[in-house]
């Protein structure tokens, strides 16, 4: 028997074993220290499918703002370009995986957009011109919509109690992702410089070595490994919300297998399985009771679609991210440049400045993360408002040190670089700690319709990144300026989300 009492099962047990609500099958705990059952292999393969994405779609930014400038002979104006143009083709690609995994499911598409987005990065080595590299970036920016399916995959198999903290940890870990690129790519140029390869040649042979095998091998380990829904098959899923009778709250029920051929809890968990515990026990966080219970993805049709579009529900979550999604985009893709613009001298070069900026995303592993745990915890207090001032205060408070950061550099002739390192990486937490309640909270919006309100969530977050991006594009000088016109937008645009309603649970 697992440590169950009337207030629930212990934190350790939750981290390495499924508990599972019979009312729709989905997991109350999220079981990160396991591999044996599916909620945690889908749960590992949501964020890793992310986390790769970002191995092409950010590969270019650590190396443009010097080797890549030079070789291909781009103005700063046509750097600029080809970062809105990758995040462009990432808000269309968002916006109609939507719709793709509502009617097929997370998985098939996440696998689908994985290896689409192999072929164009396999491709970037024959960039010669800047448009080809509009191109190449464009469609390596399909890539991005892994996003959509990682929040819609981690929804479908985890219960409302945890839904904040299961999509921020994939989505925390999976950003981390454009940290780690600018770790990796930086790396292997530099070796590849050493190992007596040019410039010209080192940056497109990085892209082969790196981004491609990987990116198919977790597509296909996606399509082996992974499942689609508790309930079994996408097309199954209504099956997983039947009349179920919970267990008193004082009780819990265990299921232990130790064959190969077994079935678990009503079709939650079948088939080759060793060894797996799963747990099924009512939940009871003070009986609170959601639309997210019984909800189950419709397919997209024109009805539908309005009713989405012209819910207010729909922009509460969708606004905050354009501002606080965008804006991390935007600075990914624009710090390093703008850091090696500002800071340039003997001592200070592209590989220094690539590494700094890396920071920004890295801080993801933990940060956003934080964001869904306090989104969860706030849920049980003040249930759905409570997410949405807790996301509204952390974007106004990411405006207010983004202005500050810009003021410093615009108003100091000789910026320093700590105190600019010590500003953004405050400013990080709040950005990425306003991205994981954001997504606890975009659950509770149009659950029937998961798939497609991720879709439109995650797009805004690229049109901000876009419109972001054009800020800094069109106002490289001073160099402070465009962060302080972002947080001026970001500010004012979360402060008049204030007057949308939200269900109360």
């Amino acid at each position: 028997m697992p440590p169950a009492t009337r207030s629930g099962i212990s934190v350790l047990y939750g981290l390495r074993h499924p508990v599972i609500n019979p009312t729709n099958q989905k997991s109350t705990t999220v079981p990160i220290f396991s591999l044996n059952n599916q909620y945690s292999r889908n749960f590992h393969l949501s964020w890793l499918g992310f986390f790769v994405a970002f191995l092409s779609w950010f590969a270019f930014s650590p190396l443009i703002p010097d080797v890549i400038k030079t070789d291909l002979k781009l103005t700063s104006e046509e750097v600029g370009n080809s970062n809105i143009i990758s995040l462009c083709s990432t808000l269309i690609v968002r916006i109609i995986s939507g719709p793709l995994i509502d009617r097929y499911g997370p998985r098939k598409v996440m696998a689908g957009l994985l290896i689409i987005g192999a072929i164009p990065s396999g491709l970037a080595g024959t960039v010669s011109t800047a448009n080809g590299l509009y191109i190449i970036r464009f469609f390596i920016g399909i890539l991005g919509g892994t996003f959509v399916s990682c929040q819609a995959w981690n929804t479908a198999f985890f219960d409302k109690n945890v839904v904040g903290r299961a999509n921020a940890l994939g989505g925390g870990w999976g950003n981390a992702g454009g940290g780690f690129t600018f770790i990796i790519m930086i790396a292997l140029f530099n070796q590849l410089l050493a190992d007596g390869i040019s410039p010209h040649t080192a940056w497109r042979v990085a892209f082969a070595i790196v981004p491609v095998p990987i990116l198919l091998v977790v597509a296909v380990a996606t399509l082996i490994f992974g499942t689609d829904h508790p309930a079994g098959r996408w097309s199954d899923r209504h099956k997983a919300v039947p009349a179920a009778t919970p267990a008193p709250d004082d009780q819990a029920s265990i299921t232990n297998s130790k064959n190969t051929n077994t079935k678990f809890g009503h079709g939650i968990e079948t088939g080759n399985e060793k060894n797996v515990q799963v747990t099924i026990t009512a939940i009871g966080d003070k009986n609170i009771v959601s639309e997210l219970d019984t909800a189950v993805n419709k397919p997209v049709t024109l009805e539908l679609a309005y009713e989405v579009i012209v819910n207010p529900l729909t922009w509460l979550p969708s606004l905050a991210y354009m501002t606080t999604f965008g804006y991390e985009l935007a600075i990914d893709a624009n710090l390093a440049n703008v850091l090696y613009t500002l800071l340039k001298s003997p001592t200070f070069g592209q590989t220094k400045a690539g590494y700094i900026a890396s920071i920004y995303g890295l801080l993801n592993v933990f940060s956003r993360p934080l964001g869904g745990y306090f989104g969860d915890l706030i849920y049980i207090q003040f249930g759905v408002p409570g997410k949405k001032y807790l996301t509204i205060a952390c974007g106004v408070a990411q405006g207010l040190l983004s202005l500050g950061l810009g003021l410093y550099i615009d108003n100091h002739s000789d910026p320093s670089l700590t105190v600019i390192i010590v500003i953004f990486v405050i400013l990080a937490i709040f950005n990425e700690v306003a991205n994981g309640v954001n997504f606890s909270l975009v659950p509770h919006c149009n659950p029937n319709s998961n798939g497609f309100m991720s879709g439109i969530v995650g797009a805004m977050g690229n049109l901000g990144g876009v419109l972001f991006a054009i800020i800094f594009r069109f106002e490289p000088s001073p160099a402070g300026k465009a962060f302080w016109i972002c947080g001026i937008i970001a500010i004012g645009v979360n402060l008049l989300l204030c007057v949308i309603r939200v269900p109360h649970f």
